[in-house]
């Protein structure tokens, strides 16, 4: 085993990390930011107002997005089971 495969398989791993969290934490920041400026126009600086609605959305979009999410997982444990047939001589 080179070096140069174990920094691949390290970098398609930290690839499908960030596309797997990648929807639900631009969701979050989308109901944070409207949350935030409708605190700013309101005035209203309950710390405790943006909890809710961020944890709903995230749970939403891991509803939503799941099934690809599962997909994307699947296909990157199964490229790299596949290639384990090259790591062991």
């Amino acid at each position: 085993m080179s070096q140069e495969f174990v920094l691949h398989i390290a970098r398609e791993a930290l690839l499908v990390a960030l596309l797997l969290a990648a929807p639900a934490l631009i969701i979050g920041l989308a109901v944070g930011l409207v949350i935030s400026v409708f605190q700013a126009t309101t005035q209203i600086q309950e710390q405790t107002l943006t909890f809710v609605p961020k944890i709903v959305a995230v749970l939403l979009s891991l509803l939503i997005f799941g099934s690809w999410m599962l997909t994307t997982l699947l296909n990157f444990t199964s490229n790299l089971f596949a290639g384990l047939s090259t790591l062991v001589r």
